[in-house]
């Protein structure tokens, strides 16, 4: 077999090929063609005339609506992130212990929490907060909508935690047993110092969810980057603009995240501590200890 020869599939012949460009062609046009459609209508109706992009130019309405958005979204997002990867670290480790004591309520706890929407968790947790007086009710949504996310989100990193670890080489921890090592030191000194880095690019991945999904929280009325979307819609009557404005501004803030996850990533490599990046997929998977690193 050549070098460049594929073992998933074969190599497409002439025939194959000129099938592929064709359907690429056409995948483009229509595209193109759905595109210009979705335009021409917005067109038609007025959205992208300049008027209703003129708002955005003015300091007012990015005090009063857009500013306010973003400060919510990353106060909440970075409140939820912190406490989602210590709860994800404590149950993902919690998951690996070898008691059974502690093993089995970690493991109640993830499945639980991954099964239930985050928006049924924030509704809930707001309303909890706000019969029982819990949190000031200034502070109701906010503490609502970090309660959502870290729940869910710890139990997702959980099992990432748990994958992690579980696709390191079985002779890490025979070695350390060998060594005299108790089950404790060899988890904190060799096996996740080695798994975060495989961890890191998936891990990345769950905290732009977890930006992302503060949206949800515009259902509790939480002041946010989408609510005021909505709020910039209705008082200039713009709504296109300014959710195309938002979508550029999760898109710059998920870019820059992305960007720090991958030197950080590289610089974690170059310690030469690391194993190969964790794929999504071996977190769903059971028998993860016959992973095979990458």
């Amino acid at each position: 077999m050549s070098g460049s020869a594929s073992v998933l599939f074969d190599a497409p012949g002439p025939r194959a090929r000129r099938r592929n460009h064709v359907a690429t062609a056409v995948t483009v046009l229509v595209v193109v063609a759905v595109a210009w459609l979705a335009l021409s209508r917005l067109a038609g109706a007025g959205q992208l005339d300049a008027d209703k992009w003129e708002p955005f130019a003015t300091s007012d309405l990015w005090e009063t609506y857009v500013l306010p958005g973003i400060v919510g979204t990353l106060e909440a997002a970075s409140i939820s992130i912190v406490l989602a990867l210590i709860l994800g670290f404590v149950l993902g480790v919690g998951r690996l212990s070898e008691h059974r004591v502690i093993r089995w309520p970690s493991a109640v706890f993830v499945e639980f929490f991954r099964a239930v929407p985050v928006l049924i968790l924030m509704i809930f947790a707001y309303f909890a907060y706000s019969r029982y007086d819990v949190f000031p009710s200034e502070y109701a949504t906010l503490a609502g909508v970090v309660t959502g996310l870290t729940l869910y989100n710890g139990a997702v990193i959980a099992e990432i935690v748990r994958a992690g670890v579980q696709a390191l080489p079985r002779g890490q921890s025979e070695a350390a047993s060998a060594l005299g090592l108790r089950w404790g030191q060899t988890m904190r000194s060799i096996l996740l110092p080695q798994a975060v880095t495989s961890m890191l690019p998936v891990l990345v991945s769950q905290l732009v969810v977890v930006l992302k999904d503060t949206a949800i929280g515009v259902a509790i009325t939480y002041l946010e980057l989408v609510g005021e979307a909505q709020n910039i819609g209705a008082s200039y009557n713009n709504y296109i603009p300014a959710l195309m404005v938002i979508a550029v501004i999760y898109i710059f803030v998920n870019f820059n995240l992305t960007s720090f996850a991958e030197w950080l990533e590289r610089r974690l490599r170059r310690s030469k501590r690391g194993t190969a990046p964790l794929q999504a997929e071996a977190i769903e998977q059971e028998g993860a200890p016959g992973a095979k690193v990458v």
